[in-house]
């Protein structure tokens, strides 16, 4: 044996937890129905992620309702009130499709 060990890992070095954290899987489906409407929505789409942004929110919320991820504003996470795109002057338009 190697001083790696077994299966080749390095022993002694601490591995670095990721920035955000980790989160728990969500087993018991709590959010698969957020979970499904997004992906369907990805699927109609042709997978252009900007015109199902708002089922990825609900998914978002519903894991942080549940205690699936940590509680975080939505602005964090990319998110942005409609009412700070008014107050900022920023339009809103949808991409068109190749």
């Amino acid at each position: 044996m190697s001083a790696g060990g077994a299966f080749g890992g390095n022993r002694g070095v601490s591995p670095v937890p990721p920035e955000k954290g980790v989160f728990p899987l969500d087993h018991m489906h709590l959010c698969d129905r957020a979970k499904k409407e997004y992906l369907n929505c990805l699927k109609n789409s042709g997978h252009q992620s900007e015109k199902c942004r708002h089922f990825s929110k609900l998914y978002l919320e519903c894991r942080m309702e549940k205690n699936l991820m940590a509680k975080q504003d939505m602005s964090e996470l990319g998110f942005v009130k409609e009412s700070d795109k008014e107050a900022s002057g920023e339009k809103v338009t949808e991409r068109i499709g190749n």
